[in-house]
């Protein structure tokens, strides 16, 4: 048998579990993800999916200053002013089947 070495790292709890439940339903001790995923390492010779940046950042209202606020702030106003408006419950569908067809694509 192969001698094993120890790898310790520090994750969000929410991260590991949400990892763990997923892990489960495939049958693979988190254990052997890892290793999976440190041999895609050396396989590809790093990092095996894209790290970069999303087009566009999203907004967060911490990060802004109050110029940047009040712009953001009177950017909504003026949608609504212009009829630029989305029903509720066509935005939560929409927000649904992009979920969606982000767990099918982590399937796959």
């Amino acid at each position: 048998m192969q001698k094993k070495s120890n790898v310790f790292a520090r994750v969000e709890p929410e991260i590991k579990e949400q990892a763990e439940h997923i892990l489960n339903q495939l049958g693979i001790p988190m254990s052997n993800a890892i290793g999976l995923f440190l041999r895609q390492i050396i396989m590809q010779r790093g990092i095996p999916f894209d790290m970069k940046l999303p087009a566009r950042m999203p907004v967060t209202i911490g990060a802004m200053n109050a110029e940047e606020l009040n712009n953001e702030l009177q950017k909504g106003y003026d949608d609504i002013c212009a009829g630029r408006l989305h029903d509720l419950d066509d935005v939560i569908a929409e927000m649904q089947k992009i979920k969606n067809n982000q767990t099918d694509a982590d399937i796959n």
